[in-house]
């Protein structure tokens, strides 16, 4: 037995329980009495370590605190957590620059602290799964340490390294125009070695070398050692960016600056390679290797839905299960016509594949702030609910989104923390707004997430009314309007496995839609996305879909009555309305 894992007997007990858990325990394949896979029908619920929960009072999140929260999100209905980076780090990402990865930084605890809590997830039948960062590593990290040492050491191939050009005065230029996501040249000099490595995101965080095979060996070795452990599966962060041009040429630009001010560039010679399929299917078969139906999440920022789907691995479906569809999800616009093509597409173009649509996670402004009108933003979380979990879709929520927790962006560069939002303030703000402490209770001003007043990030002035306390007693809160969801997801049958059938197709303003079982039961959904009240004809049977009454299992608001099946709904505005067709 590995010497991080000799603790005490009852822990050594329960990491047992929890592999035994993760290698046989499915329970929505014994609810549904045959065996899917258990991510097809998941709701996974993302966690930033940082700010949900801190049990030692140090105003930074930590592992045990998350431990603490276990019996909230299996009472919310949560299948698997994916929990954010907590591996040693400098934090200058906040945990995206990882220093080791077979470890825990001692902001967030020990690997004692993770297997107990990974222990007690299984216990509350959660699976956990990690958040992996393939693409670079910290630059504190040893193999970037003896690489920037000498041309000639063993892990100076692990980056990607340049000479660069030279000017007509000798001066030394990068290779090429390729940009950093986070601010200027991609290409940083050093010294020592008289060569430029290759930075993705910030200098801090260099590149690997996908195209050395030690590296894929040393990376698939850092997954091993946690799914050694007993975890569900993996997040696979910027996975898309693991190869670059082996030419170097530069991109082309599209015109423009950004945020940073950098040009606005194509990324075809960065993003997207082809070759990053073939690590994907040598990965998928070293994952499947283990038991417990583990899983691979792929974060795949795609131009389209079609460019989703080779990420499945096509017919053989031997690369990701679940390829993040971020085109659903994160756009700025409520629109009806948008979201029914987006799901006709998922539906008709991922080959099979299982969808999982994002509409909110630790990057990204949350979706009622981008969808939302500043007025009904309470019923437009309501329909976004409805949408995610009565879809096809894998359920995939971000903490705090169940309660409505705003974005807070910072209002003063001084307050900004995400080193990007400093570089690229006004125009960039940075995503600390998203990240705020989670509002768990109004018990003292850091809203229950800590003891101590100053919090990493400020709790937001709101925590009083928007907390998981105060929603609990609230039957109509957003809260307990996702716990219905979710309840009623995994309990009807047309909802868990439903084939989807678009209604009433040329509504501008109502999206429509049946899901339908095998036996022919159907559950209606109808969602209002317009600030007016619309009359809707569903067309149910010239949709195929058969039964003669409609019984509200779901509605916001409340009024909304059973109807006949052949009737027009009247949904006021910004109305969400679930059915069951009988």
């Amino acid at each position: 037995m590995p010497m991080a894992w000799k603790h005490s007997a009852a822990l050594q007990c329960a990491l047992a329980a929890a592999l035994l858990y993760v290698g046989s325990y499915a329970p929505a394949a014994e609810a549904r009495g045959h065996a899917d896979p258990w991510w097809q029908h998941a709701v996974i619920y993302e966690i930033y370590p940082r700010s949900f929960q801190d049990s030692n009072g140090d105003g930074i999140g930590d592992l045990n605190g998350i431990t603490q929260r276990l019996t909230y999100l299996q009472e919310l209905g949560v299948d698997a957590i994916w929990i954010a980076p907590f591996y040693p780090s400098p934090q200058v990402d906040f945990g995206y620059d990882i220093s080791d990865y077979r470890g825990v930084d001692p902001r967030y605890g020990t690997l004692a602290d993770f297997d107990r809590l990974l222990a007690q997830a299984g216990q509350h039948h959660i699976r956990v799964i990690l958040d992996m960062v393939l693409n670079h590593t910290s630059d504190k990290h040893p193999w970037f340490i003896e690489a920037a040492s000498s041309r000639t050491v063993g892990k100076h191939d692990f980056y990607c390294w340049s000479d660069g050009k030279v000017d007509a005065a000798g001066k030394h230029l990068p290779p090429n125009n390729w940009v950093s996501l986070f601010g200027g040249s991609a290409w940083q000099w050093v010294p020592a070695v008289g060569q430029y490595y290759y930075h993705k995101f910030y200098r801090q965080q260099p590149d690997l070398n996908w195209r050395n095979p030690a590296v894929e060996q040393a990376m698939f070795g850092a997954m091993r050692f946690w799914l050694d452990r007993g975890v569900a599966g993996f997040r696979l962060d910027a996975i898309t960016t693991l190869f670059e041009d082996e030419q170097l040429r530069d991109e082309p630009a599209l015109g423009g600056t950004n945020a940073q001010g950098d040009p606005n560039l194509s990324n075809i010679y960065t993003d997207n390679l082809p070759q990053v399929h073939d690590v994907i299917r040598r990965m998928r078969g070293m994952v499947d290797g283990y038991p417990g139906e583990r899983l691979l999440i792929g974060e795949t920022y795609l131009k389209t839905t079609a460019d989703i789907a080779p990420w499945y691995g096509g017919a053989r479906h031997d690369e990701l299960q679940l390829p993040m569809d971020t085109l659903f999800g994160l756009g700025a616009k409520l629109d009806a016509a948008t979201f029914r093509r987006r799901m006709t597409e998922a539906d008709t173009l991922l080959g099979g594949g299982q969808p999982l649509f994002v509409f909110d996670n630790h990057d990204n402004i949350r979706s009622w702030d981008r969808f939302g009108d500043g007025v009904h933003n309470a019923a437009i979380a309501k329909i976004i609910a409805a949408l995610l979990l009565t879809s096809r879709s894998a359920a995939l929520l971000y903490q705090g989104e169940e309660i409505g927790q705003p974005t807070t962006t910072p209002k003063r560069v001084q307050d900004v923390r995400d080193p990007i939002g400093i570089t690229g303030w006004p125009k960039e703000k940075g995503r600390d707004g998203e990240r705020t402490p989670m509002q768990w209770d109004d018990a003292n001003a850091q809203a229950g997430f800590s003891s101590n007043p100053h919090t990493w990030l400020p709790v937001q002035a709101n925590y009083r009314t928007v907390n998981v306390r105060t929603e609990l007693a609230d039957p109509g809160s957003i809260l307990n309007w996702h716990r219905r969801l979710i309840a009623l997801r995994r309990s009807n049958a047309a909802l868990r496995d439903g084939r989807l059938v678009m209604l009433d197709p040329g509504n501008a303003s109502v999206l429509s839609y049946a899901r339908v079982a095998a036996d022919g039961t159907a559950v209606v959904v109808a969602l209002n996305m317009s600030a007016v009240t619309h009359k809707v004809t569903l067309g149910l049977k010239a949709a195929g879909v058969s039964g003669s009454r409609l019984t509200t299992l779901m509605a916001n608001p409340a009024g909304i009555t059973d109807t006949g099946a052949d009737h027009d709904v009247t949904l006021p505005p910004f109305a969400a309305w679930v059915a069951q067709v009988r």
